[in-house]
């Protein structure tokens, strides 16, 4: 007599299932999700426990409407530069001379619209055709000629520092044209029935809320068809949820106060445009193609210098944008701007989750890591928090996400 011994094994359940998670199943549904994606949550939870800790500490001065609003003033251009910088090491480079780069942009910018005239629209599309040929350069040390990205950028760095010293004779430049000012100091106008919130912000919020629920709801089903492991149910909708409270505060705090700054939308822009490039199109692909394996991607026929020169331009043009960012927002231009840029950058790519063998990192992961960053010299500010305890704790707030990368790899044995 034969017994059956498959009917006895319960088949498992598929992934992303809803099943019955109650108690202590819920729990560990929730524990194992956030195991398998340290890397992408890790950084959302400790910004939100920075957040918290200084908002408790500055008795809710963190959170008030007009901190939030120059908190995104304040942080807007290295998180401009750290977008760039995360495609950079992705690939498997570093670039020091963004700080520069920027200072030089800002130098160039107030040379032309304020001792020749040129009209500020004008100005704008020259200085970022000036960081797009500057990226360029390098790129071609860097891709064609095979020189170090750490030497080739050095020398960028000291090359702009000093042709800016020469731009502007040692001398602070300014005032920009109106239009230009407003592009880091201007905000959103109001417009429709009075209320006591910014309707156009209001209505931004709520649009980009909607937005990313269909992303990331629209991603979860693409993982699926392809039979990719994705999180629990109760773990998504949780995430989703968090997402939007964050992004529904935020909205409400800006909406309470003057509304959205311009520059917040120049970088919601780039997050929303960048992310879509870095997952969904080829030249991402690539990019984590020749980070993560280069033998392999020159094999399955990718272009690997094409693709590095590409890169280094595009930092050229987001570092000249952040150059024309906080020259507007100084509204003059500085010999001395841009200083320790090219670190805070590539703090916060790191923070961010990128890895130092490079074909790691996200763009949202960039913007955690330098709202990390912007959050901890905001909140040690308003504690009067001297500026050498601050590099300190930056310093190893960057070791901790570093160890952190080099500790899981090591347990995912990779």
């Amino acid at each position: 007599m034969s017994t059956d011994v498959t009917a006895k094994s319960p088949a498992p359940a598929p992934p992303g299932g809803t099943g019955s998670a109650t108690g202590g199943g819920l729990l560990q549904l929730v524990l194992d999700g956030m195991r398998r994606n340290m890397r992408q949550y890790g950084m959302l939870i400790a910004l939100g426990l920075i957040v918290g800790f200084f908002a408790i500490l500055t008795g809710g001065d963190l959170l008030l409407p007009r901190n939030v609003s120059n908190l995104v003033l304040q942080n807007s251009y290295i998180l401009i530069l750290a977008i760039g910088m995360m495609l950079v090491i992705v690939a498997g480079h570093i670039d020091l001379s963004v700080g520069s780069l920027t200072a030089f942009v800002g130098a160039f910018a107030a040379v032309l619209t304020v001792q020749h005239d040129v009209p500020w629209p004008l100005a704008v599309v020259l200085c970022l055709m000036a960081g797009a040929a500057a990226g360029a350069a390098q790129g071609f040390f860097i891709a064609y000629l095979g020189i170090p990205s750490f030497i080739v950028t050095l020398a960028g760095m000291l090359v702009f520092r000093g042709v800016t010293e020469i731009l502007l004779e040692g001398q602070t430049l300014g005032p920009f044209p109106k239009g230009l000012e407003k592009m880091g100091n201007g905000f959103l106008p109001e417009v429709g029935p009075t209320t006591n919130y910014h309707n156009i912000t209001l209505l931004l919020g709520f649009t980009l809320i909607a937005f990313v629920v269909l992303q990331e709801m629209r991603d979860r089903k693409r993982q699926q068809e392809f039979a990719l492991e994705v999180a629990p149910r109760n773990i998504f909708l949780l995430k989703l949820v968090a997402i939007s409270a964050a992004l529904l505060t935020v909205t409400m705090l800006l909406a309470s106060f003057r509304g959205a700054p311009i520059i917040l939308l120049v970088l919601g822009a780039l997050v929303v445009g960048y992310g879509y490039v870095m997952r969904n199109s080829v030249f991402g692909r690539h990019i984590y193609a020749i980070g993560g394996n280069l033998p392999a991607a020159k094999l399955s026929g990718v272009k690997d210098k094409k693709v590095t020169f590409l890169v280094f331009v595009n930092m050229g043009v987001l570092a000249a944008l952040a150059g024309l960012a906080i020259a507007a927002r100084l509204n003059a231009a500085s010999p001395k701007a841009g200083l320790s840029y090219e670190l805070e950058a590539i703090a916060s790519a790191f923070i961010g989750g990128a890895s130092m063998s490079g074909g790691v990192g996200t763009v949202l992961g960039a913007i955690i890591g330098g709202l990390v960053l912007g959050v901890l010299n905001n909140g040690m500010n308003l504690l009067s928090i001297g500026t050498d305890w601050q590099q300190v704790i930056k310093g190893l707030a960057l070791l901790a996400a570093v160890g952190f990368d080099v500790w899981n790899k090591r347990k995912s044995g990779s």
